[in-house]
């Protein structure tokens, strides 16, 4: 809403109205340009377009979300579980298959956000060559550091690989 006339804000296709305080248009990828701020009701700032740039992961997380290692099925799989998150809606199946007490190869399916799709990406590859303990002793702290650290708000994608892991050893014990 428009606090000086009370009516939805008209921004066309592509902007939004995020509050009685603040209208912003998106352009040209995460760049975010401010078009108008109101106080107490008066547009205090209009057509000057200030940018900012958001930048929530680092270039190895953007690395293994935009070329994931080991995606897709595994055929002749040990072991395949599907591990969900409740809370924001990420679910992950891995696929492991077991050689003489080690794992040989682990392939991974995620549906989710940029944190989980790289955490499934770096599990992968700290899987493979591990023996059962060894995979059960890791930790989210393992995954997140190997990606150059997750941000807070999505550490639990890397808590959701170590569910995964615990489902998958649970089923091959």
């Amino acid at each position: 809403m428009r606090p000086d006339k009370r009516t939805p804000a008209r921004l066309g296709s592509q902007g939004i109205a995020l509050s009685h305080c603040v209208s912003i248009r998106f352009k040209q990828g995460a760049k975010i340009y401010e078009i108008a701020t109101y106080h107490k009701g008066l547009r205090v700032l209009e057509g000057l377009a200030r940018s900012y740039t958001v930048s929530v992961f680092n270039e190895t997380v953007l690395d293994h979300f935009r070329n994931p290692r080991n995606s897709g099925d595994l055929p002749e799989a040990t072991a395949t579980v599907e591990v969900t998150n409740p809370v924001c809606g990420d679910i992950l199946r891995l696929a492991v298959r077991v050689e003489k007490d080690h794992i040989v190869a682990a392939r991974f399916r995620t549906q989710g956000c940029v944190a989980s799709i790289a955490s499934s990406s770096v599990l992968t590859s700290l899987l493979m060559g591990k023996s059962a303990a060894e995979a059960r002793a890791m930790t989210p702290q393992e995954i997140s550091d190997t990606l150059g650290g997750l941000p807070p708000a999505t550490f639990h994608a890397a808590q959701l690989c170590i569910d995964a892991v615990a489902a998958v050893l649970d089923k091959i014990s």
